[in-house]
């Protein structure tokens, strides 16, 4: 809904007013300056979208900062998660083996690249890097039951791609890896 030329000034107004105390909310809870100023940013817009509303609240700077304070939230939790993926997947390095066999390596690669992303992602992280179902889940951000048909399915696929010999020597249940290049 397309504001009015008065609510325009109104809003003008309040950013004026504020901007500075909301920017340094923002940067308080998330100690990153740059972030501060992308927080107060995308708050303000936020603000403006839904600016009949602020105007009806009893404090409209509360509210304010709320909005604030919600994405300062949202925007730890995801860097946190990221973290997390990123120690997941730095801590589970898989080590290489003498002389691997090149052709399958490349029939492996090209195998995973027909799977769709997550599908291709639970293998490697499950079989490839080793993580368990739990710290699959983690660092996709998507359920263990997720993990398990997803993982699941994507076997299947392989199967039918590499045969089922050679998609069993990629779980570790057959005479050889070829994770490990």
């Amino acid at each position: 809904m397309p504001l009015d030329d008065d609510a325009a000034a109104e809003f003008h107004a309040f950013f004026e007013r504020h901007h500075a105390e909301l920017a340094r909310l923002a940067h308080l809870l998330t100690g990153e300056a740059d972030t501060a100023d992308d927080l107060a940013a995308d708050a303000f817009v936020a603000l403006w979208h839904r600016w009949d509303r602020v105007l009806r609240a009893d404090h409209p700077v509360a509210y304010a900062r709320g909005v604030v304070a919600h994405m300062a939230r949202a925007r730890i939790r995801s860097a946190v998660r990221e973290r997390r993926r990123i120690h997941l997947f730095w801590a589970a390095r898989p080590t290489r083996t003498h002389g691997p066999d090149v052709d399958a390596v490349v029939d492996v690669r090209r195998a995973l690249a027909r799977l769709p992303f997550r599908k291709r992602a639970c293998v490697v992280l499950r079989h490839a890097l080793d993580l368990s179902e739990k710290d699959t889940a983690l660092a996709l951000g998507i359920s263990v039951g997720t993990v398990k048909s997803q993982t699941s399915k994507a076997m299947a696929e392989l199967q039918r791609i590499l045969g089922v010999q050679a998609a069993e020597e990629l779980t570790g249940t057959g005479t050889g890896s070829r994770w490990r290049t």
